[in-house]
């Protein structure tokens, strides 16, 4: 009997049909593997560096300065974006945005593959949307191209990612800005 249900409607079915979990506490998810942090980072970076139209989707969470860490998270975003040489478009609010999306100023969360396949993304960064909504992009933008996804997650992370940092606060972007700085220089970037 074929594979049946929701999770099989999408040519490229949800990462924990295939296994994949969040990271533990400490830990950071890289494809399928678990991996301490900083290997992550490093190679987030890399990635970020090297593939066509690195692109970071802020989110509400980050946008709105609703409080102190919000802020200085928005900061730290706008450096690493710096750093990587990296656009930034930005995911404002959950709205569907019908009948038409400018993909070159915004990502509609509902249909994210739409701005990654018009301005050509192959490697992105999801930053500061809330969970739930990152999950379901995550699946869209998985299942329908070929964009490497990060998510960098204040809770727990998200396995349809294909690299995840979880529990990360301002103190952790600090750490990958820094650790971003070393293997640009690295690079010969």
């Amino acid at each position: 009997m074929a594979n049946q249900g929701p999770a099989y409607y999408s040519p490229y079915p949800a990462a924990t049909y295939e296994g994949v979990i969040t990271p533990p506490e400490g830990k950071a998810l890289l494809l399928e593997e678990i991996v301490d942090e900083e290997i992550a980072m490093r190679e987030i970076a890399k990635v970020m560096l090297t593939k066509e139209n690195a692109t970071i989707f802020p989110g509400p969470q980050v946008l709105y300065g609703f409080n102190e860490e919000a802020k200085k998270k928005a900061t730290l975003i706008k450096e690493m974006s710096e750093i990587l040489n990296a656009n930034m478009i930005p995911m404002y609010d959950y709205r569907p945005k019908y009948p038409k999306i400018d993909a070159e100023v915004e990502i509609n969360p509902n249909h994210p593959n739409l701005t990654i396949w018009h301005n050509n993304i192959k490697a992105a960064i999801f930053i500061g949307v809330h969970c739930h909504y990152a999950n379901v992009a995550l699946k869209m933008v998985r299942s329908e191209t070929d964009c490497y996804t990060v998510a960098i997650c204040g809770l727990s992370g998200h396995e349809d990612a294909m690299a995840t940092l979880r529990d990360q606060h301002s103190s952790e972007l600090e750490k990958f800005n820094k650790i971003a700085r070393e293997v640009k220089k690295e690079l010969g970037l």
